[in-house]
């Protein structure tokens, strides 16, 4: 089948990836033409495990070309994935103008009956927009598909090659033959393509990230009230998390989420729902828990060292949101290190890939540093803030001879919290005992 992808960023960029590697042909679109020319020269604007193997291998095959001729690509395919930015206005909404823009674009180009797939996050209603945008430019029939993407950072191809469920919101049976067709090689197990009404797809999405940020604000809640009670809150994940009607997953008590999709759709979901009259009253709580989680652990170190920090130096280790990404949207590392900073603290960093990015948001304010051990040398205490696994098991008799002062505040629960203090360190985890 022949495919084109309009807007070569993280989505749009696996998905035409993942397409490819199952032998259609897909054109990637971008106006950016840096990134195009980059790209072109096998270099991946992204970090995500396995993406550059897979473009380099599908590019030397003839499978997949990158270029900014918009008009052209639409011309060549007969679907063509929406898949550029939404981010958010200041009242929380989505932005739309890029994905009316391509819409038009579309329009302009077509030259026969074409599958117009939003694969960009979008609120309910944006299929009808960018139908109303198509239609404003075109006579030929078109069809326009909600297919949002549910894909991990950190394990986006895995999760595209192998999703759980595909959701294809699609008004016209024929067209959902189209999809259907296009995605049955990633569901061979028997992994399910839901067909539903194209509002409904479009809400699965908000509805997925929404009940997942949720669990997360839930369980840092939960943490806290350990804290003050002097409970456990690795005893309580287990012994809710045993219950099948609850399950395990995204019962991990943290310092808050981040990234490109929690926030931007919690804000957008709640949005959405004022603008029809309803207010969502437990996802504004979600939002308000996931803020206080983020200075979880400035708290935590006012009341160990103290509220000035002059003269103090704090070694952070881990950057992005989250492991396998250099994404540092909305990252409660932000939090932490602007907090230290305006607290006095000389901050060393290191994050095995986010470092460009840390330069963007800290610029010299920082001193960065490439392996974990440099950026504790002579510091006061270690601040773990993303638990990336060449964190996990480090040499802690290393570790206490370069801090100054044994302390490790642990935002992600990853280290063994009755070891440490037989280790000789003061320790202090979210939700457990020690770290009140």
């Amino acid at each position: 089948m022949r495919i084109t992808v309009i807007g070569s960023g993280y989505v749009g960029l696996v998905a035409g990836t993942c397409f490819a590697e199952t032998g259609n042909d897909v054109i990637c679109v971008d106006k950016d033409e840096a990134k195009i020319a980059a790209l072109n020269d096998g270099i991946i604007p992204i970090y995500e495990p396995g993406l550059e193997e897979l473009v380099k291998r599908n590019v030397a095959e003839g499978r997949l070309t990158f270029q900014t001729d918009t008009d052209d690509a639409v011309k060549r395919s007969l679907v063509c994935f929406i898949a550029v930015g939404t981010p958010p206005d200041d009242d929380g909404s989505s932005d739309l103008s890029a994905v009316v823009a391509v819409a038009r674009a579309i329009g302009k180009a077509m030259n026969g009956f074409k599958v117009v797939v939003d694969k960009s996050t979008v609120p309910v209603g944006t299929a009808r927009m960018v139908a109303d945008a198509i239609r404003g430019e075109t006579d030929h029939p078109f069809d326009v598909v909600s297919n949002p993407e549910f894909l991990k950072e950190g394990a986006a191809i895995d999760d595209f090659l192998k999703p759980d469920r595909v959701v294809i919101g699609c008004d016209d049976p024929r067209t959902a033959e189209i999809m259907k067709e296009l995605y049955a090689p990633f569901v061979r197990t028997g992994n399910p393509i839901v067909a539903m009404d194209v509002a409904s797809a479009e809400l699965t999405k908000y509805a997925a990230n929404a009940m997942l940020a949720t669990r997360i604000s839930f369980m840092n809640e939960i943490a806290e009230l350990c804290e003050r009670l002097g409970a456990n809150i690795n005893a309580v994940r287990k012994g809710i998390g045993l219950d099948s009607r609850i399950g395990p997953s995204f019962l991990f008590p943290g310092i808050g989420y981040g990234g490109s999709c929690f926030p931007k759709d919690v804000k957008a979901l709640v949005k959405t729902a004022e603008q029809h009259g309803y207010e969502l009253e437990i996802l504004r709580a979600v939002e308000k828990v996931n803020e206080h989680q983020k200075s979880w652990m400035l708290r935590k170190i006012d009341a160990h060292f103290g509220p000035d920090l002059t003269g103090r130096t704090i070694g952070v280790w881990g950057l992005s949101f989250k492991p396998q990404t250099d994404d540092m949207r909305e990252a409660p590392a932000i939090v932490v290190v602007n907090g230290l900073l305006e607290r006095g603290a000389t901050v060393n960093v290191s994050d095995p890939v986010a470092m460009v990015e840390a330069r963007r948001h800290f610029g010299d304010r920082v001193t960065y540093c490439e392996h974990g051990y440099e950026a504790l040398d002579g510091a006061d205490a270690l601040a773990l803030c993303t638990e990336w696994n060449q964190f996990r098991n480090p040499d802690f008799d290393r570790v206490r001879s370069l801090l100054t002062e044994p302390v490790i505040f642990d935002g992600r629960n990853i280290y063994a919290a009755s070891r440490l203090p037989e280790k000789g360190f003061t320790y202090f985890g979210v939700g457990l005992p020690n770290g009140a």
